[in-house]
């Protein structure tokens, strides 16, 4: 299955999932728990993040946050990495600490803003590491005792999510409690974890501004939402279409150019660098090679060039790029 680009964009709610190297432990002890929920606290502190939710369990750890103007990637990148560094060293070993760097899925907020943050902070008791909802209601290591008030994370976003249950906190906190002791028989709830949806869309492999880290799953499990939730980040975050250009040959492409440049296509031959030609030079290799999509080669021998110097001069000629395209326009 091929990596997708990882999705993001400011203000986007993202249920990221950590896990350890070979299922490994990434929390060995309290200490090790507490470092992470600090670095953590500090990104939510410095509105890099805004955290809904989160839970540590030994080898894997689930957040639901919601980014500001700082890419996921870079935050991410911020806490593992130091995360990751500080581990190793109280640890004494070396070597990578998480699997696949992490995993991120595009939520969309309603329904499921509320769904996801019960469906975390659950995990600790689903795992077995506490016994009970009451043990989970005091469970130092994820933000469900925070909601209660049983223990102080400033910096967790507990109004937000709190005032969806009631105005005031005391019976909000009843009612959010009532919630998730309800999701208890629910189970493990596949359904909540991602994919589908945008299986059936490919406008995702285009999308050049968020290429900026690759992760491999089985299945695409980028997207939580509704159809119209994908169809409208498929809209948003997609290219710009190129304008519909004709398919036409090259001699009547270098033609064209020549003509809108003054300058003829034998003058192109023999490698001259008068300011005019290589003008013209470039403004057809872009065409040609970029906004039409043919190969350089059959270019590089028309002009007597090497075919590297074809995509250098593609290259350059990138620079005018909506002058040339308004150019090729114009062939009829």
């Amino acid at each position: 299955m091929p990596r997708g680009p990882r999705l993001d964009a400011p203000g986007v709610l993202h249920h990221v999932m950590l896990r350890g190297l070979e299922r490994r432990r990434i929390f060995r002890d309290d200490r090790d728990r507490a470092d992470f929920v600090a670095r953590l606290g500090a990104l939510a502190t410095s509105g890099t993040l805004t955290v809904y939710a989160w839970a540590l369990l030994p080898n894997h750890a689930h957040l639901l946050v919601r980014t500001g103007a700082r890419p996921l990637s870079r935050s991410m990148r911020s806490l593992l990495t130091g995360y990751a560094g500080a581990f190793n060293r109280r640890h004494q070993r070396a070597g990578h600490l998480f699997q696949n760097r992490y995993k991120s899925v595009v939520v969309e907020a309603e329904p499921y803003l509320l769904e996801l943050i019960r469906y975390l902070h659950l995990n600790p008791l689903r795992a077995g590491v506490v016994r009970s909802l009451a043990e989970l209601d005091r469970y130092p290591w994820s933000g469900h005792a925070t909601l209660l008030g049983h223990q102080a994370q400033s910096w967790q976003a507990t109004t937000a999510v709190l005032a969806r249950f009631h105005r005031t906190p005391r019976r909000a906190r009843a009612a959010y409690r009532a919630f998730v002791a309800a999701g208890i028989p629910l189970g493990r709830r596949p359904e909540l974890q991602g994919g589908g949806l945008i299986r059936s869309l490919g406008g995702w492999a285009a999308v050049a501004a968020l290429r900026r880290g690759r992760e491999h799953y089985l299945g695409d499990e980028r997207v939580l939402g509704s159809s119209a939730f994908v169809e409208a980040l498929q809209r948003e975050l997609a290219p710009p279409a190129r304008p519909r250009v004709p398919l036409l040959p090259l001699d009547r492409l270098v033609a064209h150019v020549c003509a809108a440049l003054g300058t003829s296509p034998a003058a192109l031959h023999g490698g001259s660098r008068r300011a005019a030609l290589s003008r013209a030079r470039e403004a057809i290799a872009y065409l040609w090679t970029e906004v039409l999509g043919r190969p350089g080669r059959p270019l590089a021998a028309a002009l007597g060039i090497r075919p590297q110097s074809v995509y250098e001069a593609a290259g350059r000629g990138r620079e005018e790029a909506a002058a040339w395209e308004r150019l090729l326009q114009g062939i009829t």
